[in-house]
């Protein structure tokens, strides 16, 4: 009997401290968690040992046990409220890169033209190109005006009578590449004009660099190289 009464007390005792064990995790818990307080939408001021459901859409204040502040909870965003958020970070990133793209573009135009002189040759090797096909279609459209002469001269034989196939032939084709030459003449003269509005306000911003401009801080090359794509 005082054995079966021995092991029951054993068995109490350690139920005790078993209960003890959990209420001081418990408090461990509660104290590593805080106390969390707020007013909701109703105008009733609710405490908590964990965040309180019915303030999601509201700050929380969280205190020590000995009633200082420990911290605030951020309101529970919304499915769209976090959409919302997010998509103006995505903005917000994007104009940094953005930012940082134009710093990079504007150093290296700045190392690629130390000066004005520099930017000049680089304009004249650009141009050269255009003008070098501007030359020979200037050549090719006289040759055909001189290949024309003597087509023009034999359909006089033929004139008030139809032209004979071959002859009428000639003339058309050489209509034809002295139209496709003027076309690309008045391409090359378009050409030039870009090359040289490019290349004005390239030198324009350049020279705002030069003058100690920051890099990044003269608008976007982008909208620039828009507009010349539009004229």
């Amino acid at each position: 009997m005082r054995l079966v009464a021995s092991n029951s007390a054993k068995a109490g005792v350690a139920l005790g401290m078993r209960l003890a064990t959990l209420l001081l995790a418990s408090a461990a818990s509660a104290s590593t968690n805080g106390i969390y307080v707020c007013v909701d939408d109703k105008g009733v001021r609710r405490t908590s040992d964990r965040p309180i459901v019915e303030c999601n859409d509201r700050e929380q204040t969280i205190l020590n046990r000995d009633g200082s502040v420990r911290g605030k909870r951020p309101p529970v965003m919304t499915p769209d409220e976090r959409a919302e958020r997010e998509a103006q970070e995505r903005k917000q990133m994007e104009a940094r890169a953005a930012l940082n793209d134009e710093i990079r573009k504007d150093r290296n135009l700045k190392s690629r033209f130390p000066n004005e002189a520099a930017h000049n040759k680089a304009r004249e090797a650009a141009l050269d190109a255009v003008r070098r096909a501007m030359k020979s279609s200037e050549q090719r459209l006289q040759d055909l005006r001189d290949e024309r002469k003597p087509l023009l001269d034999e359909a006089e034989f033929y004139r008030g009578k139809k032209l004979p196939p071959k002859l009428r032939q000639q003339i058309d084709a050489n209509d034809a590449t002295t139209s496709a030459q003027r076309e690309a003449i008045l391409n090359q003269e378009a050409e030039i004009a870009r090359i040289n509005k490019l290349f004005d306000i390239e030198l324009d911003r350049l020279r705002r660099l030069w003058g100690g401009a920051q890099p990044g801080t003269l608008g976007s090359t982008v909208q620039v190289s828009a507009e010349l794509a539009r004229r």
